[in-house]
Formats: C-alpha cells, sequence, structure tokens
C-alpha cells in the first residue's frame, strides 16, 4: 500500500503534538506524527503511550477569575481535542482538573490512531524535515534533533531543571491520622477531594531538619549546570516545579507558607487548626494510587522513604513511584519566533510546546492548537492566527516572541501578562479577584469578536 505525501509533519507525541495533529487532521489535511517512543526513550517517561503526563497529573484550576481556567475555556471554545480527553478522565480535584493520567494518555493515543487523517510513525526525527512541519519535540528533545535545531536557531538551548513527585498507595496511608478534606468545602467527593496529612509544629519542625540534611541525588551534569547558572545569575529551576527540599532551604517555615500550608482546611475529627499540611490527590480512576502534592524532590530515593514517612498518616506508605529530576531544554524563542508561532528564519516550520518555553499541561496544548492551525491556514495561504493580547492564549504567544532575551524563562499562563485595563480598575480601587474577573470577562468578549472577524 502506498500512503499518501502528508500535508503537514508533526515532531512530537507530547501534549502540543497531538493537539498540532489534530487540529490540522479536522481540518482535512493529512498529518504524519512522529514519535521517538518507544524506539528512543527520554529518562522520564514510562509509557509508550501519546500525550503521557510526565510530572503532576493536574492540570490547573478550573475557575473563569484564574489564568488557568481562562485558558482552558479559550481552548474549549476553540475546539481543543486533548481538553475533551481530560475532561473525560477527570478526577475529583476540587477547583483543579485532575486526570487519571494513564486513562488520560490512552485516549489520546486511541484517538490519533483511529483518525483516517494521521498516521503515526514510531521513530526519531534527526534532522528538521523539509516540509511544512510542526516541532514539538518538547523538553526532552534527542539529542541528534537539539543539534539540528540549535543550527537553525543559531542558539544554543537554554535550560532549567523539572522535578516529579512521589507516587504512593492509598491503602498504605493512615486514615486513622490523615483525612479527607478539600480547601474551604470545595471537594466534590465524600469528605473532600484530597487526603490530607496534619502536622504540628513539633512535627513540622523535625520534618524540615531532616528534609534539609536528607540526601540528594548527585548527577554530575546536573551540578555543573547548577554552578554555570548559580555563577551567570541563571535560575535553573522552575519555580513552579522546585524541588521540596530546595523551597525548605529558602527559609524554615517556607514550606508552610508554600505547599504545605494549611489554609481553608480544619481536621474534622478534633476540629484543630494544624499547623502544616501535606495534600495528597488522586492519581487514577481506580483511586488507588495518591500523588504527594508540591512534593517534587531529587531526594536520594533511599532517603524519600526515610523523610517522607516521617509526614503524619504517612508512616508505612508504599511509594509505587519515587520522586526524580531530568533536565529540560527550551529553545531562545523571542530571537526566532513570530507570534503566530512560525520561524523567522523558515517559513514552512512552527513551533509549540515546552520546545519554546511554555510551562504548564495547558499552555502546551494550547500552543500545540496554534500552531496547528497556523500550520493549515499556511498550507491555504490564509492569514495567520495573531490572537488578540488581551486573551491568555494571545498573551502568552506574545511573551515567547516579544520576551527580552536577556532573561528569557518559560512562562505559565498567568494574569500578568494580560494588558491592564481601565485606571480606575488598575490604581486599586477594585480587589485582586474583581480584577481578575473583568480580565476574564474581556478576554472572552475579545476572543469571541475575534473568531466571527475572522470568519467574515
Amino acid at each position: 500500500m502506498i500512503l499518501p505525501s502528508p500535508d503537514l509533519v508533526v515532531v512530537g507525541g507530547g501534549l502540543a503534538g497531538c493537539e498540532a495533529a489534530f487540529q490540522a487532521a479536522s481540518k482535512g489535511k493529512f498529518v504524519w506524527l512522529y514519535e521517538m517512543r518507544p524506539g528512543v526513550q527520554t529518562g522520564a517517561h514510562v509509557t509508550d503511550d501519546l500525550g503521557e503526563l510526565v510530572c503532576s497529573n493536574s492540570l490547573g484550576s478550573i475557575l473563569p477569575d484564574r489564568a488557568s481556567g481562562l485558558l482552558k475555556r479559550e481552548i474549549r471554545n476553540l475546539g481543543s481535542l486533548l481538553l475533551k480527553c481530560a475532561e473525560q478522565t477527570a478526577l475529583p480535584a476540587g477547583d483543579a482538573l485532575a486526570v487519571d493520567r494513564t486513562g488520560f494518555s490512552r485516549l489520546v493515543t486511541q484517538t490519533l490512531e483511529t483518525h483516517p487523517n494521521i498516521r503515526i510513525i514510531r521513530e526519531e526525527v534527526t534532522a528538521i524535515p523539509d516540509a511544512l512541519c510542526v516541532i514539538a519535540s518538547g523538553p526532552l528533545t534527542s539529542d541528534a534533533l537539539s543539534a539540528a535545531l540549535q543550527n537553525l536557531t543559531g542558539h544554543e538551548h537554554l535550560f532549567f531543571y523539572d522535578a516529579i513527585a512521589p507516587i504512593v498507595s492509598r491503602q498504605s496511608i493512615d486514615m486513622d491520622i490523615a483525612f479527607r478534606a478539600s480547601r474551604f468545602g470545595r471537594g466534590e467527593a465524600e469528605g473532600g477531594d484530597y487526603i490530607n496529612c496534619p502536622m504540628t509544629r513539633e512535627q513540622y519542625d523535625g520534618f524540615v531538619d531532616e528534609l534539609i540534611k536528607a540526601e540528594r541525588i548527585s548527577l554530575r551534569e546536573f551540578e555543573r549546570d547548577l554552578e554555570i547558572g548559580v555563577k551567570a545569575g541563571i535560575q535553573t529551576f522552575f519555580e513552579s516545579c522546585l524541588p521540596v527540599e530546595i523551597i525548605a532551604m529558602r527559609g524554615h517555615d517556607a514550606l508552610a507558607y508554600g505547599p504545605m500550608r494549611p489554609v481553608g482546611l480544619i481536621d474534622p475529627r478534633s476540629g484543630a487548626h494544624p499547623y502544616a499540611i501535606v495534600q495528597l490527590r488522586q492519581d487514577n480512576l481506580a483511586n488507588d494510587l495518591y500523588n504527594i502534592v508540591g512534593f517534587q524532590t531529587n531526594l536520594a530515593f533511599s532517603e524519600q522513604k526515610r523523610v517522607f514517612r516521617m509526614i503524619p498518616g504517612l508512616e508505612n506508605a508504599e511509594f509505587l513511584r519515587l520522586g526524580q529530576m531530568h533536565r529540560n531544554t527550551f529553545l531562545y524563542s523571542p530571537d526566532f519566533l513570530l507570534p503566530t508561532l512560525q520561524s523567522k528564519q523558515q517559513s514552512n516550520l512552527f513551533f509549540a510546546g515546552q520546545l519554546i518555553g511554555v510551562e504548564g499541561y495547558v499552555g502546551n496544548i494550547a500552543t500545540g492548537l496554534v500552531a496547528g492551525i497556523n500550520a493549515v491556514r499556511f498550507l491555504e495561504n490564509e492569514p495567520l492566527w495573531v490572537l488578540p493580547e488581551t486573551t491568555m492564549l494571545g498573551a502568552l504567544c506574545h511573551y515567547i516572541s516579544h520576551a527580552s532575551p536577556v532573561d528569557f524563562q518559560p512562562m505559565k499562563a498567568n494574569m500578568g501578562l494580560l494588558p491592564p485595563l481601565e485606571d480606575v480598575v488598575e490604581k486599586g480601587r477594585v480587589g485582586r479577584r474583581v480584577r481578575a474577573a473583568l480580565l476574564s470577562r474581556r478576554a472572552e468578549a475579545d476572543l469571541k469578536q475575534f473568531l466571527k472577524d475572522y470568519a467574515s
């Protein structure tokens, strides 16, 4: 059987690549989607499925006045496949969208494998394809393709370190100590969507002391990069994925005001306000796996078990996945990308996802959506989408292509990316949440008008 040549090549079967492939295929284009796994592994992925979630299983807030919630609403209105898959495999998580990570990636894989306009090719791409192409190979891009991209852009890749949190068996959590609750009672499940391990001040003090002293995994490349970054004044950790031990080193109470903050949680059995809380979030539909929220770590495996079993309720925890750290690379996007996510150097190339410095699962999906749509519009000689900067997706694309090249760093969706409102609002005459709601309302109206203008 002779297969037709592709209209579009997509490199990378992660979130951005899968969304880009679907967007083009749904518009009648024939797509070749390349994914190097399982032939070439990354060191962070554990399955061969497309759209695998390597770190957390949470896609962030669903509230419309939060940046992540606003971005979800935008890509839902734009027809995102992966958001639909996430919502179909959702787990109880309060105000957040969390998914069964295995169910999610399998649903994405099945949907793309059965799409008549998509051919999935399990091969490593070692050079930039000589075709209309979306490159979304992610932060764990292979060495060969990294070298090709470096030659194209004329820049060495930038990098940061990302960490993964442990997962424990639900059956091994002592529910005589831990309790179910969501912050401020917002959960959907009976008792609450999270399992909470409460700590007294004394327990917290002892835990932090041991956490700081614990042995970390020694990685020569990591230590060298960290030393280079410190000397150059470069942040080598992504702030939203800091290892828990690094947060603890910033100050004794840093965790109590960070991932272990007890705000909105009361132990229902005692009525007491814990000094600190460790939360665990359901990780699969079978409800037998829970990840430790905010506990990304680079501790040695034996030390993870020793120190994390100091957490009340986890004294006999069975660890089904231990935390680890990996190096993420990203491109110097402001120097070579347009807000359409098209390459300045080579017009038939589009880029998306973590590779271009977008952080967060939903941001990855969103930029894949833009790249896929714009690749089709380029093919059809139609004007490319430049989304309004007042929308969260437009603001992200603008940041990636216009950020200061001196201190360019990965960016998650946040309200600070959006242009300010009228002076009366910006001078503090309304509260932060009201301001966020107004920004969200403006974004919704501007996206609706944008789509109307392009359709006319």
